[in-house]
């Protein structure tokens, strides 16, 4: 008894998967699940001869434990986590750790993190990114929570994450309370805009160039041997070039209805609130939404004429045009995805490590792409910088791209394919790189019907007006002004 490192509740596949990493690594782990069957089930399958410890409750589990004790729940994102946790407060002491691994939404992380403090216990709320084979061989994550619960799990959580150049863990300290969920759910933002800028440039290849699964393969195969070398565009290549019984390619025979599980949603909804400009990730996730309707999409193909398909006359120029649009708007992507956590650090006071971050997605995670790398440069050599778009590689990136990337929404609009994504990322950076936007208007407009007032360019800034539009309002205007 008391022997074991750490203990773990929730065998599914992401619970049972870090087990078995967590005791590859040299840590005996106690489980425990609450259909008690799959605890068995574990321990005499994939867990045999392992250091494994089987509990059939939470007593024994907490009486297996070294002090303190580390606890990881792998259950369900909500109020399952908030079940476990008061199942949990009866059997555990002062100064042990519970560690939430799943997909939790960050100000449940906050609250949660109190609460267990108010009990004499150390919270961590961790990101825990890679899908099944990253948790089995070496995830990303994300911890945040109760800082002094940091020293006691580091040597655990760092040893079963992915390594990237020089053994480096993609595992560090985010910051206080939901930081570690927070970053997580950006990155799960970041990784929605990613597959549906891939799916839109699927969607030209296939029905603006005619090209077949196998031929799209092989472009992509191209790609993740340039600077778009990722996982999603590694995945994407072979999803495209697998073969169903038939011979023909499975991805052709999948329904075009895609899932979602909400933290993309949850990205977006806190950039509304945060005032940040989040519009390619919030594109992809309405997406999602828009391919849900599928009923009314096949209604709607059949009240509509569709446009004639005009494929560009060099089919290589387009294909090379398309690379550099989809690593343009990748750059919109993560710039957004930045932005937002800086705003979030601002409001929660986290101290936020912005390369670290993109250290962390290096490697293991579903967004871990080459060039994370430079991010991680471009926060090292200004810790300050206040939009990826202005460090100097990025900028560069951008202007090489502008003109492809142009070429290539223009292309897809005149054919009537949609690609939100990759025109809400161009719109995006058409705005924030004018000096003058109309919104001076939308002002005067405000202020016409609402008295909301404004501001003048031959003013200071500061100093607000109002005009009396019509001849017949007051003088009176608004209390409120916000930017």
């Amino acid at each position: 008894m008391n022997n074991a490192d750490i203990g773990l509740i929730g065998l599914a596949v992401m619970g049972e998967n870090l087990v078995l990493n967590m005791e590859s690594k040299g840590f005996t782990v106690a489980v425990y699940n609450r259909t008690v069957a799959k605890v068995d089930a574990f321990t005499k399958g994939r867990g045999a001869g392992k250091h494994i410890v089987g509990c059939h409750d939470l007593t024994a589990l907490a009486a297996a434990l070294k002090r303190p004790r580390k606890v990881m729940i792998m259950v369900k994102a909500g109020q399952a986590v908030d079940d476990t946790i008061e199942q949990l407060l009866p059997v555990l002491e002062a100064g042990d750790i519970i560690i939430d691994g799943g997909n939790s939404n960050y100000q449940d992380t906050i609250r949660r993190t109190a609460y267990a403090e108010s009990k004499g216990l150390l919270y961590i709320g961790t990101g825990v990114s890679g899908g099944e084979e990253g948790a089995l061989t070496g995830p990303s994550l994300m911890p945040g929570g109760s800082a002094a619960a940091w020293p006691t799990v580091k040597p655990i959580l760092q040893a079963i994450a992915a390594k990237v150049e020089g053994g480096v863990a993609c595992c560090d300290w985010v910051g206080e309370n939901g930081a570690g969920h927070f970053v997580k759910m950006v990155h799960n933002g970041i990784e929605y805009g990613d597959m549906e800028l891939i799916c839109e440039s699927y969607d030209l290849l296939k029905n603006v160039l005619g090209l077949n699964s196998a031929e799209m393969g092989d472009v992509f195969d191209g790609w993740n041997k340039g600077n778009l070398n990722s996982y999603l565009v590694e995945i994407t290549r072979d999803i495209l070039r697998y073969k169903d019984a038939d011979g023909s390619a499975l991805v052709e025979h999948i329904l075009d209805t895609a899932g979602q599980k909400g933290t993309g949603k949850w990205t977006g909804i806190a950039a509304l609130d945060a005032g940040v400009p989040l519009t390619l990730i919030a594109e992809a996730v309405f997406s999602r939404c828009l391919s849900a309707a599928k009923e009314e999409r096949v209604k709607a193909a059949k009240v509509f004429s569709q446009p004639t398909i005009t494929k560009p006359a060099d089919a290589q120029g387009f294909i090379n045009d398309l690379e550099k649009a989809l690593y343009a708007a990748k750059v919109v992507s993560y710039a957004q995805g930045y932005l937002l956590m800086r705003e979030a650090a601002k409001e929660h006071q986290w101290n936020l490590n912005y390369g670290g971050i993109a250290l962390m997605w290096r490697g293991g995670c579903i967004i871990r792409s080459v060039f994370l790398s430079k991010i991680k440069e471009a926060f090292d050599k200004n810790s300050d910088l206040k939009n990826l778009l202005l460090d100097p590689f990025f900028t560069g990136i951008i202007e090489d791209a502008q003109a492809s990337w142009r070429r290539v929404v223009a292309t897809a609009v005149a054919n009537g394919i949609p690609v939100p994504a990759f025109s809400s990322a161009l719109s995006y950076f058409d705005g924030y790189r004018s000096e003058r936007l109309p919104a001076n208007l939308l002002q005067a407009q405000r202020d016409y019907f609402g008295a909301h007032t404004y501001e003048r360019t031959d003013k200071p800034r500061g100093e607000f007006f109002h005009t009396n539009w019509t001849g017949h309002g007051g003088s009176t205007s608004a209390s409120t002004y916000t930017v």
